[in-house]
């Protein structure tokens, strides 16, 4: 199928993270094939940034689906899935093998990790956060996620949930002055019934599957009930997955902080979608509890699990998406949300991610280091993290 060989090439050569993704197909389908025009295409956009999942994956997703229906949706998400994926799925491999590691590569990773998600940060707050009202729900979010540990111990995701709640209710009261705009409309090859049908199965399985995954108590279902509910709440870009799924693997005992973190850092050197760091959790991970690397199998749930609401949502809403653009209430409580997640972001900054790298003054120059190269020099993030795990081979 030519959706297929078409996001293939993309998969292999898209370096730069969600925002440099959403370039490379606006250059591809918009100016190079023509498979749809601006308007379109940045209405495609602005929905998978309202929705939670992984945007440039929705949006490439979307594109499929306008092109070739259904099956061209699937054809756009392998294309643009399975090479990043298989090089996250052969570096679990590696780190996973006691030993197999360089430990000043290993802390190379760690420490690149730290500039990356910073740089991040920076670059969603100044965006999301701007104003009183939302530099205020991101900065509580940040005080209170920090403060909930010492607070209430073990309910570290249950905070994650609540301050996503929290900000959609706040953004609603005090962000309804918003500006609005007009949707382009769509012609989706999606029956309405369908597209309800759609939201139905995100909403059962996001409810269901703990119940199910508690009394089943089958390792493959547990992690496809944890990766689900990571990618059913990741609002503001693919670097807000790191705080919830280090609440879901790390807090279990699946993956320990050090892989955990490093893995994190090699997601940043290779192409296509950044929510592949959850084939490496589910590749690396001990979820069976039998002390070995789960590998290959759980690697697939876990990639499913993360990347299946986002498309569920995408799928139920993209035909009414025109219509719930001038939603005002809608808009100002996802407002709320994407500020909320920026303290998210910086609650995760410190604890896994500087916590579990920086131990001496000189990990925190090597980590500044990294972040002038990132956000002054403007170097690609995938060679900054190369550059990086060389150095620490040599220097750590």
């Amino acid at each position: 199928m030519p959706i297929f060989w078409v996001f293939l090439r993309l998969g292999l050569t898209s370096f730069g993270g969600p925002v440099a993704h959403l370039g490379y197909f606006r250059e591809e389908f918009v100016n190079r094939r023509r498979w749809l025009d601006d308007r379109a295409y940045a209405d495609i956009v602005a929905l998978c940034q309202f929705l939670p999942g992984p945007a440039s994956s929705q949006a490439g997703a979307a594109i499929g689906l306008l092109r070739g229906g259904l099956p061209g949706l699937v054809a756009a998400f392998l294309g643009f899935t399975l090479p990043s994926a298989l090089v996250m799925g052969a570096a679990a491999y590696g780190l996973s093998r006691g030993g197999s590691i360089d430990p000043g590569l290993l802390g190379g990773l760690k420490l690149v990790a730290v500039a990356v998600v910073a740089h991040a940060l920076w670059g969603m707050a100044r965006t999301l956060a701007t104003g009183t009202a939302r530099a205020s729900i991101a900065l509580g979010t940040a005080i209170g996620l920090m403060a909930l540990p010492a607070l209430l111990p073990g309910a570290v995701l249950f905070g994650q949930l609540a301050a996503i709640a929290g900000g959609a209710v706040i953004g609603a009261v005090l962000l309804r002055s918003e500006p609005v705009e007009a949707g382009v409309p769509f012609s989706v090859p999606v029956p309405r019934l369908w597209a309800v049908l759609s939201l139905c199965l995100f909403a059962l399985l996001l409810a269901g599957l703990p119940l199910l995954a508690a009394e089943a108590r089958l390792p493959g279902l547990s992690v496809f009930d944890s990766f689900y509910r990571a990618g059913a709440l990741v609002f503001g870009g693919g670097h807000v997955v790191l705080p919830l799924l280090q609440a879901e693997v790390t807090g279990p005992g699946w993956i320990g902080t050090e892989s955990f973190v490093a893995g994190y850092g090699v997601a940043q050197a290779v192409p296509g979608p950044l929510f592949t760091f959850a084939t490496y959790l589910g590749a690396a991970g001990d979820a069976t509890g039998d002390g070995r690397a789960d590998g290959a199998g759980m690697a697939a749930i876990a990639t499913a699990g993360i990347f299946l609401p986002g498309f569920l949502l995408l799928i139920g809403v993209l035909p009414f998406w025109a219509r719930l653009r001038t939603v005002r209430a809608l808009r100002a409580a996802f407002a709320g949300i994407n500020a909320a997640v920026v303290g998210l972001l910086a609650a995760a900054l410190y604890d896994p991610v500087f916590t579990g790298a920086v131990a001496a003054p000189a990990d925190l120059a090597f980590a500044l280091g990294a972040l002038l190269a990132l956000a002054v020099w403007r170097l690609p993030a995938w060679l900054v993290v190369s550059l990086a795990a060389g150095a620490g081979y040599v220097l750590l």
